[in-house]
């Protein structure tokens, strides 16, 4: 056929249409608001799935970015960098678990696919526990211990290896059974996203640890959307107190510049061989430029301490209109309502005010940038308030 009278199926935009859209066009954003077409402004509590943690615009993200741009904007990982080197040492040091070799990739689903990957080499282990709602991205490893996947999108033939879910209510006496010498890795959100802001029972992530150190399992956190200050601590494994063996960890880590990290315990450091792993992208200049920067702006602004404070006010005053509840840490919140959150988020945005919805049709998700401030709380506060219960 000639290519001239081919008839396309194409998009009329070329896009391919895999994604759910909010009816929200933008022109562009400063701080914590979206900025639209008419002029109008949108607070953004959703932070492009939990990704900008320091809001738009921010002038030290900005030049840190630039910067780097202009002195070198790439070189593989065959070349030693300064920048990659001190990328890696605030972050291992920020974390302060013990957790102080790193390996910097593009995305939390590779940081996931390389943490099961070490495991799997590690252990000699051929089956993978992940917990019930759980979601830890669409590759192949991570999609398959990603709760429903195989129901919904998995396309793959078979998965690498065999995986069981448990409950979060899952005993110590149980999981002594469960977790055996087949089981290579345990990986948990010590927060789940996507399920709806679900902190997890600290007394199950202790049952984890105890149990994987007793079989010689590996502990993996998928800390890809909890992690890296949204908590309101460096990680929830800090909130906890519970160190696992692999931390992975993406979104808020570049604050919009897409980047993520693997950090392992010195015990699991051996297992990184010469070419065991790779990456062509992962570790490049400017990404490691945002991550040296991200730290520095979250301890000398004291973000933490504000996440915790705003996340403490949005429990406290939104508890008005359709919300009767909530859960999470940090700015990482589900505020339960009494009626479909998709209605409760329509209507936000309605008003002005952009949120997220869930897995738990009754969880409206709060993902609000690390600089949100208590007159933000209070535009949620009103707009909530004029909502039907």
């Amino acid at each position: 056929m000639n290519a001239a009278t081919t008839t396309s199926n194409a998009p009329a935009d070329h896009l391919a249409p895999v994604y759910a859209q909010f009816p929200l066009q933008i022109t562009d954003a400063r701080g914590v608001f979206l900025h639209k077409p008419d002029g109008g402004k949108v607070l953004d509590l959703y932070g492009g799935h939990a990704v900008a943690a320091l809001g738009y615009g921010h002038p030290r993200w900005v030049e840190a970015l630039t910067e780097q741009a202009k002195s070198l904007c790439f070189q593989s990982n065959a070349v030693a960098l300064e920048v990659r080197r001190r990328a890696a040492t605030r972050l291992a040091k920020f974390c302060g678990l013990g957790l102080d070799t790193v390996f910097f990739v593009n995305s939390g689903a590779e940081a996931n696919e390389n943490a099961l990957k070490l495991a799997c080499k590690m252990t000699g282990g051929t089956e993978v526990i992940a917990v019930e709602g759980s979601f830890h991205g669409r590759t192949a490893a991570a999609g398959a211990v990603t709760w429903g996947a195989d129901k919904k999108w998995y396309g793959f033939p078979n998965t690498p290896f065999d995986v069981k879910f448990i409950k979060p209510t899952t005993t110590a006496a149980e999981l002594s059974t469960l977790i055996n010498d087949q089981t290579a890795a345990v990986i948990v959100e010590p927060v789940q996203g996507v399920a709806g802001a679900l902190d997890m029972p600290k007394e199950f992530l202790q049952a984890l640890r105890f149990r994987c150190s007793e079989n010689g399992s590996v502990l993996i956190f998928d800390e890809v959307q909890c992690g890296f200050g949204r908590t309101g601590h460096p990680f929830a494994a800090n909130m906890y107190g519970v160190t696992p063996d692999i931390i992975t960890t993406a979104k808020a880590l570049g604050a919009g510049f897409p980047v993520s990290a693997m950090l392992v315990a010195d015990h699991v450091a051996p297992y990184l061989k010469m070419d065991s792993l790779g990456t062509t992208f992962g570790g490049g200049p400017m990404a490691c430029a945002i991550v040296e920067t991200v730290v520095d702006i979250i301890e000398s602004e004291g973000l933490l301490k504000n996440v915790q404070q705003r996340s403490a006010e949005i429990r406290q005053s939104c508890m008005v209109g359709p919300v009767i509840g909530s859960q999470g840490a940090g700015l990482l919140l589900g505020l339960r309502t009494s009626r479909p959150a998709k209605d409760v988020q329509a209507e936000l945005l309605k008003l002005d005010i952009l949120t997220g919805t869930s897995a738990d049709p009754n969880i409206l998700r709060i993902l609000a940038p690390f600089v949100l401030e208590s007159e933000h709380v209070e535009l949620l506060r009103n707009a909530l308030a004029r909502l039907p219960k």
